[in-house]
């Protein structure tokens, strides 16, 4: 199983519309946002180093960074399982 599989997506706690299910999906988010890398560390109280690390697709990451980093940006972390 690659990393990118343990990512499945991002909910807008608003409208409950899924927007996505890659780290590209994520970034596309920040980007609209207008939020970097920097800003998202200092909102989950940790490193610009981890971020990248989160960023990264073939780095895997554990649900509580994603859940973490999915409520930084406004969004929560669906997880499916097929």
């Amino acid at each position: 199983m690659n990393s990118k599989s343990l990512i499945t997506g991002f909910v807008d706690r608003k409208k409950n519309k899924h927007i996505g299910s890659s780290v590209q999906q994520f970034k596309k988010e920040m980007k609209r946002q207008e939020m970097t890398k920097s800003e998202l560390a200092e909102r989950m109280q940790t490193s610009r180093s981890s971020i990248n690390r989160l960023l990264d697709p073939s780095q895997p990451s554990n649900l509580k960074t994603l859940i973490g980093a999915a409520r930084s940006i406004g969004k929560h972390l669906q997880l499916c399982i097929t």
